[in-house]
């Protein structure tokens, strides 16, 4: 993939969910959430203070992460559905 965030933005994956409840009972498209859980794919260099030092990012491309539902921005790169959104939106590494 030939695409690669700027600054402190990151390129998510999202990670689908289970097809299944525990109890085994199927869960239709209509009623499914989209996932708040996802890889990523790529991130950019890192945000910059006012004093122009770079802050590095907190993660790395691979990680699987935790974000807010409605956070980034959906995009479509190579036919693939991705998410660009900031690190700050990022709840957690798994």
């Amino acid at each position: 993939m030939a695409f690669t965030p700027l600054h402190d933005r990151v390129l998510v994956r999202r990670i689908e969910g289970e097809e299944k409840t525990k109890g085994g009972l199927i869960i239709p498209d209509a009623a499914k959430e989209k996932p708040a859980e996802g890889e990523v794919v790529s991130t950019g260099a890192g945000a910059r203070k006012d004093s122009g030092e770079l802050i590095p990012m907190d993660v790395k491309a691979g990680d699987k992460v935790l974000f807010g539902k409605w956070s980034g921005t959906e995009v479509k790169i190579d036919g693939e559905d991705l998410l660009i959104m900031k690190e700050s939106d990022i709840l957690g590494i798994l």
